[in-house]
């Protein structure tokens, strides 16, 4: 049984170029810059409550991952099986796999945002296909993969929870509080994170939810769009949003950093002006070139 659950072995003799190239497309989408990609196209071209909702169970899920991850801190498997290069078996641990975690979360949720029976079967092949991933290219061991995808089915009722009328009095609070307690709630974390050296880069997903929210408010407030109904234009404008963000707000960490500032709070204000991006700026700019319309 230990053999089952960490041993990988038996994954090289499967591997064959096209394999690995289905497994790498599908390992993409539990990398950063698939969701720096698809949470905006969600926010500005499909409806930017759901765009919203997708974007706090993800950070909510991550959290979750990067909290067990350091908890448990369980090795990953012989770097001579990885072909993910960006995976560092010597400074990450495997259990449990965020890329399922997330990838069952976010796309089971999406499923049922969307609320028609074909988008169940592609959610789940989706993502299996991520799982599968992560073993083909021997990052994870069936332990992380499984412990990774049960925490993702159980995020998803506490996160129905969250969402649900019993908070309802939380939301009507004014602005100020939600953000008081965004900022408590990662002090808190950064406190009680553990090891000794804090949640480190991860903690950039605090700036996620901040600069996030932050713009949920000021769109509500004082930009309140919706989606040109001309498609064309408003794909070309999510287009070149998406492009400022990956040519210009991607740089914003490095430019910080050669000023000095410590990697983890460097990165923590480029999330936070990525997603600031995403649900005000971009938006704001979208009215003023005629590219969306106000709500009505």
């Amino acid at each position: 049984m230990e053999t089952f659950w960490h041993d990988l072995s038996w994954v090289p003799p499967l591997r064959t170029p096209f394999r690995t190239d289905l497994a790498n497309l599908f390992t993409e989408l539990g990398y950063a810059q698939f969701f720096i990609a698809f949470l905006p196209i969600a926010y500005w071209l499909w409806d930017k409550h759901v765009g919203t909702r997708l974007a706090l169970l993800i950070i909510f899920t991550a959290v979750l991952n990067g909290f067990c991850k350091d908890l448990f801190q369980d090795p990953r498997p012989d770097a001579a099986f990885s072909l993910d290069g960006r995976v560092d078996p010597t400074t990450s641990y495997g259990m449990p796999s965020g890329h399922a975690q997330v990838a069952v979360a976010m796309w089971l949720w999406l499923a049922w945002e969307i609320r028609r029976w074909w988008a169940w079967p592609i959610a789940v092949i989706v993502a299996l296909g991520v799982i599968a991933s992560r073993l083909y290219l021997g990052v994870h061991d069936v332990e992380d993969v499984m412990v990774g995808a049960t925490l993702g089915l159980l995020t998803l009722p506490v996160f129905a929870f969250f969402l649900s009328g019993t908070f309802k009095g939380w939301r009507a609070q004014p602005w100020f509080v939600h953000l008081l307690a965004i900022f408590a709630l990662q002090a808190t974390l950064w406190v009680f994170w553990p090891g000794p050296n804090g949640p480190g880069t991860k903690f950039a997903v605090g700036g996620l939810l901040t600069g996030w929210w932050m713009g949920v408010l000021i769109e509500q407030r004082a930009i309140g769009f919706r989606r040109h109904e001309n498609w064309l234009i408003a794909i070309a404008a999510a287009a070149v949003a998406i492009a400022v963000i990956f040519l210009a707000l991607t740089r914003i960490e490095p430019g910080l950093m050669a000023l000095g500032l410590e990697k983890v709070w460097a990165r923590w204000l480029q999330y936070a002006a990525i997603a600031l991006f995403i649900t005000a700026a971009a938006p704001w700019l979208f009215l003023k070139a005629g590219a969306a319309q106000l709500s009505k």
